[in-house]
């Protein structure tokens, strides 16, 4: 005979054993991805879904071809020069451009560009060379020794403290380093790796050190009539390229640039993370909302080109920022 208080019981259990099939069941639907049946291993919080290695690696693809497609990046029959650091951002760029060349008509050379910081770049160096070799794509080397006549850690020791940063010396040199590398291998556009993350981070340092002319420069794509800058990893985090890189086992160097610390760029990423811990989707707002702001003020931003009277590359003063750099550390040096 069954008693009253062994069906409360027998009751109470069937009820718990429906409440955990619930939760399991809600479990699984987590644990599933949203675009097929595999395990879901990454969730975006900003957009709720949950996707599996093959799914979300698929999603960063079609996000970079949305962005080279919008702001008209890549053209037919264009030779495109990657900036290849040898982290994270460089290298899913290069691994994701070099499968857009297989089904699309455009050819990809990488380039290094080597600061002279010992030991940290010589890894980069190894990594990048391994990596393009396995993917059949031809690499090539600048260093700032052969085109300036000086490294990064020379120009450090040279440079006036108070005045200039590391960043600054290394931005400069850089750009123009990809400037020659593109020049020299008669490319149409030069390709960086800036992702979401950098965007906020770089408005955010132009604003607070009081330089809104570079707000006009945001764009992630160029119309330039010369050789075009492009950023087709603009509008994805940077958390998203960092496990882009890790779902597919690429290689990149985990090594921070030991310089890194002396500006406020990791301050301002650690609170833009703070912040999109707390709101998600907020960093998207942001950059949509930079661009808008970037749009406006290009006109107002707009400088003349000119031409450099000591190296003729084109500049907005009569003298280059390369140049004047150059000069003001060979002051130094005397």
């Amino acid at each position: 005979m069954v008693s009253i208080s062994d069906y409360h019981t027998s009751s109470q259990a069937g009820l718990q054993s429906k409440e955990s099939d619930i939760k399991l069941k809600h479990i699984l639907q987590i644990m599933q991805c949203q675009k097929c049946e595999n395990t879901a291993v990454y969730t975006r919080k900003y957009s709720g879904e949950s996707l599996c290695s093959e799914c979300f690696s698929n999603s960063i693809l079609r996000k970079a071809a949305k962005t080279i497609s919008k702001y008209k990046m890549i053209k037919n029959d264009e030779l495109v020069v990657i900036g290849v650091s040898g982290g994270k951002d460089s290298l899913v760029l290069l691994s994701i451009l070099k499968k857009m060349s297989e089904t699309h008509n455009f050819r990809i050379i990488a380039v290094t560009i080597d600061e002279g910081i010992p030991g940290y770049r010589d890894e980069a160096l190894e990594i990048v060379k391994s990596f393009c070799s396995k993917l059949d794509v031809e690499f090539r080397t600048y260093s700032y020794k052969e085109l300036y006549d000086v490294t990064l850690s020379e120009s450090l020791e040279l440079r006036d403290e108070e005045k200039t940063t590391s960043c600054s010396i290394c931005g400069i040199f850089r750009r123009r380093a990809l400037d020659h590398a593109a020049e020299e291998l008669g490319a149409n556009v030069i390709a960086t790796g800036h992702n979401l993350d950098d965007s906020l981070q770089t408005f955010l340092i132009n604003t607070l050190s009081g330089d809104s002319n570079k707000i006009g420069w945001m764009s992630p794509g160029s119309d330039s009539k010369q050789i075009r800058k492009i950023k087709p990893l603009a509008e994805i985090y940077e958390s998203e390229i960092v496990f882009y890189a890790f779902t597919n086992n690429l290689p990149f160097q985990t090594e921070p640039c030991p310089h890194m610390n002396e500006g406020i760029r990791t301050e301002i990423r650690e609170f833009l993370n703070s912040i999109e811990d707390q709101h998600s989707g907020i960093k998207n707002n942001m950059y949509r909302s930079i661009i808008k702001i970037s749009e406006v003020m290009k006109d107002s931003s707009f400088k003349e080109k000119r031409i450099c009277t000591n190296c003729g590359n084109q500049c907005t003063g009569k003298i280059c920022a390369v140049c004047n750099m150059i000069t003001d550390l060979k002051k130094e040096r005397s």
